[in-house]
């Protein structure tokens, strides 16, 4: 299998509750009917990247359930290669999503199968990852897998980037191979122990970053300075997903030969679209109706 794009991460079933308002503690609101959709930061991730006509696979997990083939027909619909997913035992992970009239999230996510994902499904996918032109590694699925993956990306002269959410520390030599890091603001305060000053993520050691800014598009930083992407003006239905709508986007054009701004312009139209319509992956569109859409995001 040849492919220009491997992404390492997780892959969910979203269960979707539209609600007025989040409930406070030992509060409870009603909602709307339950929608059942695809999803997972890998899995969401790889289907973007597959929209925007990059060839992709995904390493991961499912179980052998309902939710599994649910992700399976989403993924290759798309046109995600399937063939580093893994079957196991354990349920396929799920993620429980709360949306609020503003477009607005909450979400907590069941693991299940995709802590399966482990350092020898990556060893087995050595090859792949050394033939391929870019790596992303996303988290929800266990560290050690990850940072072998990026090792093993770095030694092939795959390029390795990492979209770290949620938030985990990574070792020094895992940050030195990123190139980018991705996070959004919240999480680089994190790493960075609350500082504001974005451009410190450098010191932490990662070649290059892009910060996700939501509505304000994203921060390009690299050692010769920053870039400001300006996200285009939309009305938000549903933010789910977006963060993985961008990233998916972004490591297509980093494959096709992109530098990291122009990517990230790119990957900040393709978000806005995402972010117009509901769900995650059933949001993202095409690499046709961005390019058709540019009169209006």
């Amino acid at each position: 299998m040849t492919v220009e794009v491997v992404v390492v991460g997780s892959a969910n079933a979203d269960v979707v509750v539209r609600v007025e308002r989040r409930p406070g503690p030992g509060e409870t609101v009603l909602g709307s009917d339950t929608v059942l959709a695809a999803g997972g930061k890998g899995a969401n991730a790889a289907v973007a990247a597959a929209l925007q006509e990059a060839r992709v696979a995904l390493l991961g997990a499912v179980g052998d359930d309902q939710h599994g083939e649910l992700l399976r027909e989403s993924m290759s619909g798309a046109g995600v290669q399937l063939d580093l997913v893994r079957t196991t035992d354990r349920p396929t992970g799920a993620a429980y999503i709360t949306v609020t009239p503003d477009g607005e999230n909450t979400i907590v996510v069941s693991p299940g199968a995709n802590s399966a994902v482990d350092v020898d499904q990556v060893e087995a996918a050595k090859d792949v990852i050394a033939g391929a032109k870019v790596l992303l590694a996303s988290l929800e699925v266990p560290l050690p897998a990850i940072e072998r993956a990026v090792a093993l990306a770095n030694e092939a002269g795959t390029r390795a980037v990492l979209n770290l959410s949620p938030v985990a520390k990574l070792s020094r030599q895992t940050l030195a191979a990123l190139d980018p890091l991705v996070v959004n603001e919240h999480e680089a305060q994190w790493l960075m122990d609350g500082a504001t000053d974005l451009t410190k993520l450098l010191d932490l050691g990662p070649k290059s970053a892009v910060v996700t800014l939501g509505s304000r598009g994203a921060l390009v930083i690299e050692k010769h300075g920053t870039t400001e992407v300006e996200s285009p003006r939309v009305t938000a239905v549903d933010t789910t997903g977006a963060g993985d709508a961008f990233v998916g986007a972004l490591i297509t054009q980093l494959a096709a030969g992109d530098d990291l701004a122009a990517a990230a312009r790119r990957a900040v139209r393709v978000a806005a679209v995402s972010v117009t319509r509901p769900g995650a992956q059933a949001s993202y569109p095409t690499r046709g109706e961005v390019d058709s859409a540019r009169g209006m995001v």
